[in-house]
């Protein structure tokens, strides 16, 4: 097994200047410490960080990557979307979306994080690595092509999927989003399209609020290649996978895809500010499993892992930590200091077995 891990330190220097979430600052909003966005570095350095410590980083492939180019970026984004956004970051920075700031350079740093991905998608989709792991930031999959969104700033997925299909890597793909807010702008981009699924789980009526339901399956050539599962607030571990083994799961091998990529965001995790879900580390190492081994079954394992959310600095490394474990099969394991306190907090089994029937229901209602 051959696993590459994707990552730059530049990376981790995006920052959106004194910005407090959906509120302005001002009045009985009081500024950040620091300054930044609730989308903070410190997620995903720390992540790198509890590798190095604990040494799995040595059973992987480091790797940086080169911007994505203006060519692949074109593939996505409109030139004057682009053009826009290079503009605005030239000029010191600012917001040019909803909930999408950015600093000075903004620009070459979301071109970094697209390329981080881009990057994974072809060594994967060549053969010259198993499967892989993009530590991108800033986030992607809330990009639709012409406007930026909830932190993110260029659509990496979709970016690095379409250069693979370009290049005749790959014909079909498979978006598996399990991040807690619905993956709106991969599905932008591939709503009527029928050569990418693209699957979201997330809380229901979390962000954004006008899309994700249930019954949007997709259109034109693309009806039915969409699927939306709207999980109620409180969806715990068994629930998660539940919904991956009765319905996530069977859609994928039906569809045969040529590669799978999981937006992965750990946002879902119960210590995370910006969601109200109960899931664990395990959860997210025990979801990584299934995916593989389906990755395997229908793919020749070829599988991408893109970052995406996640707001807990000091859960997220243990989440992401379970991922890479279970993508790289490597014998090291992190611990997860807060197991038997969130195993306590799981849904009792009557709430469990009531979050499994809605699943069922949903999955009915839609006549999978």
């Amino acid at each position: 097994m051959a696993t590459g891990f994707f990552w730059d330190e530049r990376t981790f220097w995006h920052a959106g200047g004194n910005y407090a979430g959906t509120l302005p600052v001002g009045g009985l909003v009081q500024p950040l410490a620091a300054g930044g966005l609730p989308e903070s570095p410190e997620t995903k350095r720390r992540l790198k960080n509890l590798m190095d410590v604990t040494g799995i980083t040595r059973d992987l492939y480091m790797r940086s990557a080169s911007q994505a180019t203006r060519e692949d970026l074109l593939r996505v984004h409109p030139a004057s979307y682009l053009d826009a956004f290079k503009a605005t970051s030239d000029a010191g920075g600012g917001e040019i979306g909803h909930h999408a700031p950015f600093a000075s350079g903004g620009y070459e740093i979301a071109a970094l994080s697209a390329g981080l991905a881009t990057a994974a998608v072809r060594a994967v989709a060549s053969g010259e690595l198993t499967n892989a792991y993009s530590l991108s930031r800033p986030p992607g999959h809330h990009c639709e092509p012409e406007s930026p969104m909830g932190f993110c700033l260029m659509a990496n997925i979709a970016i690095a999927l379409e250069a693979a299909l370009a290049e005749r890597r790959i014909t079909r793909a498979v978006v598996l989003d399990w991040d807690v807010h619905h993956g709106n702008g991969t599905e932008a981009v591939y709503y009527g399209r029928s050569d990418v699924l693209t699957i979201s789980m997330h809380q229901e009526g979390n962000y954004p609020l006008e899309t994700g339901a249930l019954h949007d399956r997709g259109c034109e050539d693309g009806a039915g290649f969409n699927l939306n599962l709207p999980l109620p607030p409180g969806t715990g571990h068994d629930a998660y996978l539940h919904a991956l083994d009765t319905v996530v799961i069977p859609q994928i091998k039906a569809f045969a895809p040529d590669i799978m990529i999981v937006a992965c965001g750990y946002d879902c995790a119960a210590p995370d500010p910006l969601g109200s879900m109960l899931a664990m580390a395990r959860t997210f190492g025990d979801m990584t499993t299934r995916i593989k081994q389906t990755a395997e079954e229908v793919c020749g394992g070829k599988l991408v892992v893109v970052h995406e959310g996640g707001y807990s600095e000091v859960y997220v490394p243990f989440c992401g930590h379970a991922v890479i474990e279970a993508l790289s099969g490597s014998y090291i394991h992190a611990a997860d200091p807060m197991d038997h306190v969130l195993t306590r907090r799981q849904p009792n089994p009557r709430v469990a077995a009531f979050q499994k029937e809605l699943i069922d229901d949903m999955a009915k209602e839609l006549g999978l």
